[in-house]
């Protein structure tokens, strides 16, 4: 029996990943995400996220067997549905993980601000590469499961431990675990990156322009700075993180 395509925009499966990929109060209402690819797809399998229902393209890859609906769109339909231009497919639901209790980690990256999904995609890599047991989103951070974060992932989406917090829970969290904060600033009184031993510690790392706040200054214990050469202003912000999370973990590596 020949599967039925879907020819409609306003058919409810294809509105339902489209707001997905669009819109991140709605995400945060269904619990769910959207991802994109065979890469992405493979990945989650491995990894046995929670797949909820999959959108293939009419004449696309097919996928392998799964528990999840599985839903084929017409050309111009999958398009629309698609956050990502020329997506090949599928494109795919997850469910959000549940928060879950940290226990006491030992490496912590703590990002404020940060609104590039590139960049906070690429902490996430990183740290799941480096073994950083959190990355800690606090004020206006892009949205971890945003369909450009997720796909700068590169799949660590599915593996890494990501929460949000507010800056007083996070002092909270960070006297609880008994880790000092580090903040990486680019004032006369941050110390050199080489000169300070970051085991168990937390390193907060600002916004792409304006740095840290002050609200998150004040909580961290040391400034530090990540030495440069001359005429050189600053770092992306994900790749002063992944500095950061390389200092922190190397002597566990």
């Amino acid at each position: 029996m020949k599967e039925e395509v879907i020819t409609s925009r306003k058919n409810s499966v294809i509105r339902r990943f489209r707001l997905l990929g669009r819109d991140a109060a709605f995400r945060r209402e269904q619990g769910e995400f959207l991802c994109d690819g065979e890469k992405l797809f493979r990945e989650a399998q491995q990894n046995e996220a929670e797949i909820t229902a999959i959108l293939c393209r009419e004449n696309g890859t097919a996928v392998s067997a799964t528990d999840a609906a599985v839903y084929t769109a017409a050309e111009e339909v999958f398009d629309y549905a698609s956050p990502l231009e020329n997506s090949p497919g599928p494109l795919f639901a997850v469910k959000i993980p549940s928060p879950e209790e940290s226990g006491m980690p030992d490496r912590v990256v703590v990002l404020e601000n940060v609104q590039d999904p590139g960049n906070v995609g690429t902490v996430l890599r990183t740290a799941a590469a480096l073994g950083t047991e959190l990355v800690i989103l606090c004020g206006n951070c892009a949205d971890p499961y945003h369909p450009k974060t997720v796909r700068a992932t590169m799949g660590a989406v599915f593996r890494q431990k990501v929460v949000s917090l507010t800056l007083p829970e996070l002092r909270e969290r960070l006297q609880e675990w008994r880790l000092t904060l580090y903040g990486a600033a680019l004032t006369d009184d941050a110390e050199d990156l080489r000169t300070v031993f970051l085991a168990r510690a937390a390193v907060a790392v600002g916004n792409e322009g304006k740095g840290l706040s002050g609200e998150m200054l004040s909580l961290c214990e040391k400034k530090i700075i990540i030495p440069m050469t001359a005429g050189s202003e600053s770092l992306n912000a994900g790749v002063a993180a992944s500095i950061l999370m390389w200092e922190m973990c190397r002597e566990a590596l």
